[in-house]
């Protein structure tokens, strides 16, 4: 990733972060992510972000994970893995909503949750395994043409629209990124895919993922072991 003016060096990264549970949602690094935040909870995390570092842990909640569970008191199971945005631009809505864009810093796996005097989730990361995202990242993308032959088939039976000239202009990482973030995945098959460090584990991840879509003509593909 190319450093960026407002982007922290590697070494400056947070050593917490709010966490922010969205099933089927994730930004990965140099991608961006629309949010409207509503909850008061989220809100009050937002603001408090804003007077530091501008940093949001985006994190999916388990498949099997409730939030209107009592047991879980509006805190549901998560996956270990997720990745900071830094918030980037936001606006005001007159009803009392955040318009928020995050871009994507660098993925962090989650140490410990603090029990703090908050009413949103914060959790100590570990941002090390991840620090190809900070460059140094020399993966490529072995058949582009298998690659696009694949996700052409799976957009055609997903009904999934792809802007086709602007993403075979894409260099390699940036176009992985933005499938991973904007292909209807199933959550376990994101999870996988963000939990991948280097991009070539990725590549071959997402092929096969469409693959095996594809081979089961739409049907459910689910991430199989």
């Amino acid at each position: 990733m190319t450093q960026k003016p407002f982007t922290p060096d590697f070494a400056d990264l947070p050593d917490q972060l709010p966490l922010f549970p969205l099933p089927g949602v994730a930004v990965m690094p140099d991608t961006q992510l629309p949010l409207n935040v509503f909850e008061p909870r989220y809100l009050r995390m937002v603001f408090d972000v804003l007077g530091s570092h501008r940093m949001i842990g985006m994190v999916q909640p388990l498949p099997t994970a409730d939030e209107a569970s009592p047991s879980t008191e509006g805190r549901p199971e998560i996956y270990r893995t997720g990745t900071a945005g830094r918030i980037s631009s936001f606006s005001e809505t007159k009803d009392g909503r955040l318009m928020l864009i995050l871009t994507g810093v660098c993925r962090f796996q989650i140490r410990q949750e603090l029990d703090l005097d908050k009413d949103y989730r914060i959790a100590e990361v570990d941002w090390r395994p991840f620090s190809l995202d900070y460059g140094g990242d020399s993966g490529s993308i072995p058949d582009r043409v298998a690659l696009f032959r694949s996700l052409r088939d799976y957009c055609s039976q997903n009904d999934v629209e792809i802007a086709w000239k602007d993403a075979e202009k894409l260099e390699d990482r940036p176009l992985i990124d933005l499938l991973t973030i904007h292909l209807p995945l199933q959550v376990q098959e994101k999870q996988a895919l963000i939990e991948s460090p280097a991009l070539s584990d990725r590549i071959a991840l997402l092929q096969g993922l469409l693959d095996m879509s594809n081979a089961e003509s739409g049907g459910a593909a689910g991430f199989r072991h």
